[in-house]
């Protein structure tokens, strides 16, 4: 990753990375782990849905928290199978700024040591669990892929400050590489990310979300 344009951070109160690009927080102010969990893992049913070959993608990887705590859940469920965690990140953060944000986290601290030494020795393959990121513009990187996501999590910053992360062909992307019965969540409920999904094959409900976002959005695929 150290070729790729790197995000550039502001902190507030120290602990709280803000995207100078897209003037908005990585992570709720109120509770991003408690966010992760609700938007997410509940979101898409996890983990009473792992098992087998389970394959999770994500719009937006950020400082990794959304990996973290899967890895976490994934462990304290007793998960068979394996988990590949395929991320993809225009704009990756530097691995001391990650290590920085996540200490706002110690309930995931035994989970991002590793996470963060794997990362800058080159391999994160953890077990039974590994993280893919693709760097670079998703909207390149995306088709590309031969991924079929059992769940998404689409997690790229707010459609009105990153409106290129949630447009309609993005999304239709994202229908074309989910697997039959697979599932997105995010915490956006904004009216024009969930047509795109329904036009991408999703049956979209909205629910109530995390914190100050009174709704956020899940959605399957039949």
């Amino acid at each position: 990753m150290n070729n790729q344009p790197q995000a550039e951070l502001e902190w507030r109160d120290g602990t709280i990375p803000i995207s100078r690009k897209f003037d908005d927080p990585y992570f709720s102010l109120d509770n991003g782990l408690a966010e992760t969990r609700h938007v997410f893992i509940n979101g898409n049913d996890l983990p009473e849905r792992f098992g087998g070959d389970f394959q999770i993608g994500e719009l937006g990887f950020g400082t990794g928290l959304n990996f973290l705590t899967v890895w976490k859940v994934w462990e304290e469920a007793g998960a068979s199978g394996t988990l590949t965690f395929t991320t993809f990140e225009a704009f990756p953060m530097a691995t001391k700024d990650m290590e920085n944000a996540l200490l706002a986290f110690p309930e995931v601290a035994p989970w991002a040591a590793k996470m963060i030494e794997g990362l800058n020795r080159g391999d994160t393959n953890f077990g039974p669990i590994s993280l893919n990121i693709i760097v670079g513009d998703v909207r390149d990187t995306l088709p590309k892929s031969n991924l079929k996501a059992d769940a998404w999590f689409l997690d790229g910053f707010s459609p009105a400050k990153n409106p290129e992360m949630w447009g309609a062909d993005l999304m239709a992307e994202v229908g074309r590489h989910t697997a039959t019965n697979g599932t997105a969540a995010t915490y956006t409920a904004a009216g024009h990310v969930r047509r795109a999904l329904e036009d991408a094959g999703f049956v979209v409900t909205r629910t109530s979300g995390y914190g100050r976002k009174r709704h956020m959005t899940r959605a399957s695929k039949p």
